[in-house]
């Protein structure tokens, strides 16, 4: 499927795109292939829009003729009957030909908006095992719901109404010519005030604006959706009151903005109706003198008055149309900062590159997914670094946070002048860092344990690892292969076990099956037992075909993990995050899944992120970060003799053991 998605971005970008050529290219990318794609309907559609704005004009100047000739008690009725015939003619003609028009001009957006979704959906598609790690569930769903939604717009409200309105200026301006040259060059000024210099205006005056409004409504989408989610802590805390004046006032600030475009529409309205006005009444003044002068008919003089009001319907819509494109470019910049993401990016060299590059990437991938399977994988990370964008310290923050690092280093009683100038370079550079220069070296087999305070930036190296985001510098390599390169094949080099594991509505054996759907009864029955879940199994009305019910609600927490610890040892990949599983556990079951946990991954690389240092001892390298940087690492008895906060940290997490801690410490360490 992610090849699919890169061979379909690739036939639809142009020759030597590449990421350098900039946002604008990247934008043209989902407005310009469906102009070739769609080149005769959008043809049809232009030569009907021009017929529709003719024909009403024909009308009008028909009717101004026959009300003129009528009004004369012409001798003969058939003098009159061809007028009668010509209005019925256009009248009919005018409102079949519109509704073909919209017919076709929504038929080919349509197809389009259709074209488009599915073109979205193989975008994210590949991204489902991060896309949470990546975008905000309010980003996505403006996407789906307002972005796309945007973009057909582009072609029926602004592209051809303007193509139209340009081929109707013509036509209007050469036809008057025929008559007098300089009153169609006065009547141009009229129409290019209409075509041109009103929309520059009307656009100068509410860019801002409208691209705040589109900002604001997406930020709407964001606090919705953050609200939804967390719906039950703000009715148990009694405050949904409280969230829906905030959103309210939320929504109120947009609504000003928007009161502010429409009166700045109406005033354009306005000024637009003016100028019409102005050109009625040159062309009464103009047409009554060719009349004087003998050079038309007078019966005409209304015929050219009337038919200036078909034209202005076609010039009049422009400066509302041109307004729109702030929207349609900010929904083109969201579009391609979700369609664009990390792993994208870091792609691009492979994916714009030569068919010898991309079958070179697809031998690399191919040879970790075999070293997967042989249970042969090196994890290495490379002076990694990591912040994300919208991230920034005041210059408060950044000094009490150097303050804080340097009491902290002296506490321990080290000199840490190489931890502490990255720091005060950190917070020079006012970016602060989730992870800072961070080297793990991962052979297969090696045991990891990663530990730190909250927002010490375990959880961001974890989506480094699983490449569901990419360095800003450094590497994350699997046997020299980027990890943001596998795409959705990381899931079979690594799994992941976290605090609250989905389990579905479905049968244990469903749920376990979900780490690997071609699992044999054999293989599933040695998962079941690898996680010690054959004695719950027994006890079941129905074993494995038992239903667990909604989240897994018949099981206790202990028991739901042990299902989800089932499903990655079904998975078998050689790599295992695990993410604080034990989380919300009791001791004796905390220990009982760990000890299961060990047991089942023997050989496996492990990768531990945790608070506790329950288990400590069983770790190949304990690694201890702070402030995204490593602070200390070693084994465990190698912390317990030189890290006096080391510790004092197991002192307090394990007091049973505080004799094994006293005999590696000194005795001077107060923590004995």
């Amino acid at each position: 499927m992610r090849e699919d998605a890169m061979n379909w971005n690739r036939e639809k970008s142009p020759a030597g795109h590449s990421a350098g050529q900039g946002q604008q290219g990247q934008q043209g990318q989902w407005i310009t292939p469906y102009f070739r794609a769609y080149s005769g309907r959008f043809a049809l559609y232009l030569i009907l829009g021009t017929l529709t704005i003719l024909a009403a004009s024909m009308l009008m100047f028909t009717s101004g003729f026959l009300i003129s000739k009528s009004s004369l008690q012409p001798y003969n009725i058939l003098l009159v009957y061809v007028p009668i015939v010509g209005i019925r003619a256009f009248g009919i003609g005018r409102a079949v030909i519109h509704y073909v028009e919209r017919l076709v001009g929504h038929d080919a957006v349509l197809r389009i908006l259709s074209k488009m979704r599915v073109r979205l959906y193989n975008i994210l598609e590949p991204q489902a095992l991060f896309i949470r790690s990546r975008y905000r569930a309010g980003d996505i769903l403006g996407v789906l719901a307002d972005d796309i939604e945007q973009l057909q717009n582009v072609y029926i409200r602004t592209v051809f109404p303007s193509l139209v309105a340009v081929i109707i200026y013509g036509i209007a301006v050469i036809a008057l010519g025929q008559f007098d040259w300089l009153f169609a060059l006065l009547v141009a000024g009229y129409i290019f005030i209409l075509v041109a210099v009103l929309p520059y205006i009307s656009l100068m005056l509410t860019r801002r604006t409208n691209a705040e409004v589109k900002r604001e409504r997406n930020g709407l989408y964001q606090k919705l959706t953050d609200a939804v989610m967390g719906i039950g802590d703000w009715v148990v805390s009694g405050r949904p009151a409280e969230f829906l004046e905030s959103y309210e006032h939320d929504e109120d600030v947009v609504a000003r903005k928007e009161r502010k475009l429409r009166a700045w529409a109406r005033w354009r309205s306005l000024i637009g109706q003016l100028v019409v006005g102005i050109a009625v009444l040159s062309m009464i003044y103009w047409s009554g003198g060719q009349a004087a002068a003998g050079q038309i008919d007078p019966v005409l003089i209304a015929a050219f008055v009337l038919v200036v009001f078909p034209l202005a319907d076609a010039f009049l819509p422009l400066s509302e149309a041109i307004e729109r494109t702030p929207q349609y470019q900010e929904s083109l910049r969201r579009l391609d900062r979700i369609t664009q993401p990390a792993l994208v990016r870091s792609m691009d060299t492979v994916v714009d590159g030569t068919h010898a590059e991309l079958a070179l990437h697809q031998q690399r991938v191919a040879a970790v997914l075999a070293a997967a399977q042989a249970m042969d994988v090196h994890l290495e990370l490379q002076g990694v670094s990591f912040a994300y964008e919208a991230e920034r310290n005041t210059q408060k923050e950044r000094e009490q946070k150097v303050a804080q690092t340097a009491e902290r280093a002296k506490e321990n009683g080290r000199e840490q002048k190489n931890h502490n100038q990255k720091v005060a370079q950190t917070a020079a550079e006012g970016i602060l860092y989730s992870v800072r220069d961070v080297s793990l070296n991962l052979p297969q087999g090696k045991r990891v344990m990663v530990i730190g305070r909250s927002g010490a930036g375990k959880s961001t190296l974890l989506k480094l690892i699983q490449g569901a985001i990419s360095p800003v510098e450094g590497s994350v390599l699997i046997n020299g292969v980027p990890a943001a390169h596998l795409g959705d094949d990381i899931s079979k080099v690594i799994s992941v076990l976290n605090q609250s594991p989905h389990l579905f509505d479905t049968t244990v054996a469903n749920n376990i099956r979900l780490g690997r759907q071609s699992a044999t009864e054999e293989e599933l029955g040695l998962a079941v037992q690898q996680a010690q879940l054959d004695g719950l199994i027994a006890t079941l009305p129905a074993g494995l075909d038992t239903p667990m019910r909604e989240t897994g609600q018949r099981f206790s927490g202990g028991e739901r993990q042990r299902v989800a610890l089932a499903r990655i040892l079904l998975q078998d990949a050689p790599v295992l995050v695990l993410d604080e599983p034990t989380v919300g556990l009791d001791p004796r079951t905390e220990r009982e899944l760990l000890s299961t946990i060990f047991r089942s991954t023997e050989g496996k690389t492990l990768v531990w992120v945790t608070h506790h240092l329950v288990g400590a001892e069983m770790m190949d390298e304990i690694v201890f970060m702070e402030h995204g940087e490593i602070l200390m690492r070693g084994t465990h008895e190698e912390l317990l003799a030189r890290e006096p906060r080391y510790r004092s940290l197991y002192a307090l997490d394990r007091p049973e053991d505080i004799g094994q801690i006293c005999t590696v410490a000194t005795i001077e360490d107060e923590s004995c």
